[in-house]
């Protein structure tokens, strides 16, 4: 079975609202019809599992044309509803799968707010679809990193500069000791900086790099465009000793990040920017877990988790539930993906990103913080080394700070610590 989990708010009856949920996305519909038999829904109809009220509220979240035609604007229920799904209903198809733990339950009448909040499903289903190329340890090892974090940054500006000038950042920022580097996810195939021009300019840095000390940087080159032409890039990215391609998962899509990943060994960096428009409301869209489960299937390696008292709206708790889930495995075999932190982290962030996380299998991506260091991107990477070794250390940031001149400056320059 696949098991779905939602809340759902609502002035129905729940028990008739839940068992319209199940019918509508397995072998029924709002009536019966015809060859629509026991032995059929037996076999193919989806089961509510558990109700259970988790609040009420005085008015609808959502508006409902279908709840104002009868009059129905007074309290509701909010419900955590579980489903099963048979597994036969789908096969192996995860844009289907998506469609039936989703699809059209956002839009019945009967209900004014609905959020998805999580999908499990059994080892050996799971084991049916993709799986990362690299995961955690293989990403590691490409990197060259053992243990500890992978410290990285973003590439800023993030428009504007020539292949060229990318690739003479790129090279600065290998020799300031990064783990990684990548391209913000709004820099797409532009006309002064075409994808195949930044990778052979990027990518003759990271190997003159490697050539010199022996480690080959990790660098997450954007190819998010469609899907013949993500296939390109990889291609050539692949042929330049490239890693690591990112891909916008919300704009690709399921399926283009699935044929991605059947097409190319490369790391999948998911970047999931948009995805507040699917989980900012509290009784709308789809919960972390449940998403990242879908993008996991379609097999990334790495996923953004935002940070930990970041520049977004997310709360440390959420950050914490989305890295948690990423370091969890799905099925029987290792299938954990490496969280990505980043949005205003720096120093000061780490120790707490660490405590929260419970593991320093991580990524921990710090633009300004190394980008505006006051002496210099190496600068910026060594502060967060030194914030590490501080948490190792079991001593505060400021006590290490004292015989650190260049994690002093970062604390002077970003602040207290989260």
């Amino acid at each position: 079975m696949i098991r779905a989990t939602y809340l759902v708010e609502t002035s129905c009856p729940i028990a008739e609202v839940a068992a319209m949920m199940a019918g509508e996305q397995s072998a029924g519909t709002f009536v019966r019809v015809e060859g629509e038999t026991d032995d059929l829904r037996a076999r193919f109809g989806a089961q509510v599992v558990s109700i259970e009220e988790v609040g009420r509220v005085e008015a609808p979240s959502l508006v409902s044309a279908w709840a104002l035609r009868r009059g129905m604007t007074g309290p509701r229920g909010i419900w955590r509803v579980v489903i099963d799904y048979p597994e036969d209903n789908v096969g192996v198809n995860l844009p289907t799968l998506a469609s039936i733990v989703a699809g059209n339950l956002f839009d019945l009448g009967e209900v004014t707010g609905l959020k998805l909040i999580d999908v499990e499903l059994t080892p050996g289903y799971r084991a049916r679809y993709e799986r990362p190329s690299m995961g955690i340890m293989g990403t590691r090892r490409s990197a060259g990193v053992a243990t500890g974090p992978m410290f990285g940054t973003i590439i800023k500006p993030n428009i504007g500069l020539s292949p060229e000038e990318i690739a003479d950042l790129v090279g600065r920022l290998c020799e300031a000791g990064s783990d990684f580097i990548k391209d913000d996810e709004i820099a797409g195939t532009h006309p002064h900086a075409p994808v195949p021009a930044r990778i052979r300019a990027v990518m003759d840095r990271v190997r003159r790099h490697r050539d010199r000390t022996g480690r080959l940087v990790m660098v997450a080159f954007n190819i998010t465009d469609e899907i013949d032409e993500m296939r390109r890039h990889a291609d050539f990215l692949a042929a330049e000793e490239g890693s690591c391609a990112m891909v916008s998962m919300n704009w690709v899509g399921l399926s283009g990040v699935q044929t991605l990943r059947r097409h190319t060994d490369l790391s999948i960096h998911g970047h999931r920017n948009g995805y507040g428009a699917m989980n900012r409301h509290p009784t709308l869209g789809i919960g972390v877990r449940a998403y990242q489960t879908l993008y996991r299937l379609a097999g990334v390696d790495h996923l953004h988790v935002h940070g930990m008292g970041g520049k977004f709206a997310d709360t440390d708790e959420e950050v914490t539930e989305a890295a948690r889930h990423c370091l969890t495995p799905l099925g029987a075999e290792d299938d954990r993906v490496m969280p990505v932190f980043s949005s205003g982290q720096w120093a000061g962030t780490l120790a707490h990103t660490l405590r929260q996380t419970g593991s320093d299998d991580l990524m921990f991506l710090a633009g300004g913080g190394i980008m505006a260091h006051p002496s210099g991107p190496a600068a910026g990477i060594a502060s967060l080394r030194q914030a590490y070794d501080a948490h190792a250390e079991g001593i505060s940031l400021e006590e290490k700070a004292r015989s650190h001149p260049t994690l002093a400056e970062a604390l002077a320059k970003f602040g207290p610590k989260a």
